[in-house]
């Protein structure tokens, strides 16, 4: 396709569509635009390699594209062979599009004062997953594979890499540490193609 990453423009030009008619619903911006993840991960042919890069000894977080007034972001993540999160969480609402490979995800909430483990879940190409504080917000996810590469593309409510979050130790009664993520790239691809073809933009 020559202009495979009009499928990420399609796919943010929809996204901001739904967030401007939702406003602060979460519902119903998980009942729109969870099908439009679900279209956009379904099809592994768009995504640039820059964004698609492991790193040997942790995983990386690419950002795609951030609404002007920080409404959501899309990012890709980007697993290595065994890689894995630790126990965190995101304080706004997002969905997970498993676009290439295999993840696994152990949810955690608190109960009687203590983060207890909870549901495990395993997403396959295709597969789109909610969080947010109202569905469940805690988790650890990894990389269902110890001898591949897997991509999944999150899409947060809000401009994920600059939001101070937390990460937790299961057992313990509150967070252990708090931190802000940013981004493993330097620029973000261009949604629109040039004369010589797509090129990243600043």
């Amino acid at each position: 396709m020559a202009d495979a990453i009009g499928r990420l423009r399609d796919f943010a030009r929809g996204m901001t569509a739904v967030v401007e008619r939702a406003g602060g619903d979460e519902a119903r911006i998980f009942a729109e635009g969870a099908p439009l993840l679900k279209a956009l991960v379904s099809v592994d042919d768009w995504l640039p390699e820059t964004y698609a890069k492991p790193h040997p000894e942790h995983y990386e977080q690419y950002l795609l594209f951030c609404d002007l007034q920080e409404r959501f972001s899309v990012v890709s993540f980007v697993w290595g062979p065994g890689q894995k999160t630790p126990v965190h969480d995101h304080t706004v609402w997002g969905m997970i599009g498993m676009l290439r490979g295999s993840e696994t995800c152990r949810g955690y909430a608190f109960k009687d004062g203590h983060l207890a483990t909870g549901a495990f879940e395993r997403l396959q190409p295709g597969d789109v997953a909610t969080v947010s504080p109202r569905v469940g917000d805690i988790h650890e996810v990894a990389n269902a594979f110890a001898d591949r590469t897997s991509v999944s593309i999150h899409v947060y409510g809000a401009n994920i890499g600059a939001v101070q979050r937390h990460i937790y130790h299961p057992g313990c009664i509150g967070p252990a540490k708090i931190f802000v993520s940013g981004y493993a790239n330097e620029a973000t691809p261009s949604l629109f193609p040039s004369k010589g073809g797509l090129v990243a933009a600043l």
